[in-house]
């Protein structure tokens, strides 16, 4: 099916509102942290990616890492834990998405409430219009080469980390959902488990509306591009991800309406990169996980996608569970991520603690 720009929308800003008026609204509640659970360190890195050095966009391959180091990491000094990495979605940064889960409240309380240590990693992925999509591009950069090989690769050389794929998760929402179904229909041979939180961009899509259409091709300027209202700078995001090209400057990308005409080789490059059209090809990557999990609330416009990327994964045999739960797009995320996703790697990677 093909998913329309006004249920992306919705769920996203919902998803970006509830992080960015913390300040002004209490966020959703979390469970309480049990008495006397232990503090995690947290240490804010800079990692340099060779996947992301000469992008057409100039995105810098410098770029921040939040992680999360579980109660005894220092003192034991020989046991060696899994490590999640968690993908934050559109318009966020990877502070914006520690704020929309709460973190490390909920790392701790996860660990208070039994989930064994692990290491958790959250990358920023933030770009000129506002998202990677975690995808391979000339004008963005590698995205799946810095995730899968970059920043992989520094936390296992700077930390004690299950150094294989069977102590590694990939857990996104959003956008970061997306990321975590491309990524994961690739590379099975970095990544054990999955976990799709609130997944956009499943199904392939038509034009924007005409107005946000007409919005895009009048920008000229970067400095234009990042005044942008969301719709027409989410375009620009997925022309630069999935329909970049070299020879287009100042931003290296066919967009998808020329003079207001849809132009439709651009959308069937866009379609290239659902999910949902991928699936077949990745079947038998996916079937090498030892767990998938997928979740979405009832309340959620991008829910419909979300059940179908489960029942085709289950015609095709790919093991997974699925979860509706009462919520909207990002009212649910910080509990979610404390009860939910951190235990479930808990249970499904492996630790020396095992």
């Amino acid at each position: 099916m093909k998913t329309g720009w006004a249920s992306l929308a919705m769920a996203v800003l919902l998803a970006t509102a509830s992080s960015d008026l913390q300040a002004a609204s209490p966020p959703p509640p979390v469970a309480p942290i049990a008495a006397g659970a232990r503090s995690v360190t947290v240490d804010r890195i800079k990692v340099r990616s060779a996947a992301l050095q000469g992008n057409l966009e100039g995105e810098s391959a410098v770029r921040d890492v939040v992680v999360y180091l579980p109660p005894g990491y220092a003192t034991d000094q020989t046991r060696r834990y899994p490590v999640v990495y968690a993908l934050h979605g559109y318009g966020l940064t990877a502070d914006a998405f520690a704020g929309l889960l709460q973190a490390p409240q909920t790392v701790k309380g996860a660990f208070a409430s039994g989930a064994p240590g692990m290491i958790v990693v959250l990358p920023d992925t933030q770009t000129l219009h506002n998202g990677s999509m975690y995808s391979s591009s000339v004008t963005t950069g590698d995205w799946e080469g810095f995730i899968t090989r970059d920043l992989v690769a520094y936390i296992d050389a700077h930390y004690r980390t299950v150094p294989d794929r069977s102590g590694r998760g990939l857990a996104g929402h959003s956008m970061g959902g997306y990321g975590v179904a491309r990524i994961g229909m690739k590379h099975p041979e970095t990544f054990g488990a999955l976990y799709i939180m609130s997944p956009c961009c499943l199904s392939a899509r038509d034009a924007p509306p005409p107005e946000a259409a007409a919005a895009v091709e009048a920008v000229k300027t970067r400095e234009e591009a990042s005044r942008l209202d969301f719709l027409p700078r989410a375009t620009f995001a997925v022309a630069a991800a999935w329909s970049p090209n070299p020879k287009k400057p100042p931003f290296y990308v066919d967009l998808p309406t020329s003079n207001g005409v849809v132009d439709r080789s651009v959308l069937a490059r866009w379609a290239a990169n659902a999910p949902l059209s991928m699936l077949d090809q990745y079947v038998f990557n996916l079937r090498r996980y030892q767990a998938i999990a997928i979740d979405v609330g009832d309340r959620d416009g991008l829910r419909v996608d979300a059940a179908e990327l489960h029942e085709r994964m289950d015609a095709f045999g790919v093991g997974n569970t699925f979860e509706i739960y009462s919520g909207d797009h990002g009212s649910a995320v910080a509990s979610r991520f404390q009860n939910n996703v951190l235990p479930f790697f808990g249970r499904v990677l492996h630790s020396d603690a095992k």
